[in-house]
């Protein structure tokens, strides 16, 4: 059986290879670097409602939101386990859930900042 920790890598590893080959993969990578640190100073929700508010920009902060989303929201030991929008689940559940959501974004963070590294390129890459 994997450990949590080894659950948040296998996750993280996974969404950043499915952003290897896309357009956006230069600037999906330095959202990833920039969501953690926006998240210590603003908050879970906040950065989130951000990253999803410009999604209409950019389909990188989309993708963004919806990797965090899907971690905090799976069904076998997520945060928010099977709800359909993360950021109703938060503004819906109380302080504990809230402070858990935000460690548990920051440690998966952690890994998926990695692997961002190690797999997309550190440059704009293209277009969206």
């Amino acid at each position: 059986m994997r450990t949590l920790e080894q659950a948040r890598a296998a996750d993280a590893l996974a969404r950043a290879k499915e952003v290897e080959d896309k357009s956006f993969n230069g600037r999906y990578r330095s959202y990833v670097d920039r969501l953690g640190p926006t998240i210590v100073m603003n908050g879970l929700g906040q950065a989130l409602a951000t990253e999803l508010a410009a999604t209409g920009i950019k389909e990188a902060h989309r993708k963004l939101y919806d990797c965090v989303a899907s971690w905090l929201c799976r069904g076998d030991g997520g945060v928010y386990p099977g709800e359909p929008d993360l950021l109703q689940a938060i503004v819906s559940n109380d302080e504990e859930y809230y402070l858990r959501a935000q460690v548990e974004a920051l440690a998966w963070l952690e890994w998926h900042k990695k692997f961002c590294r190690a797999y997309l390129p550190d440059n704009d890459g293209g277009g969206e």
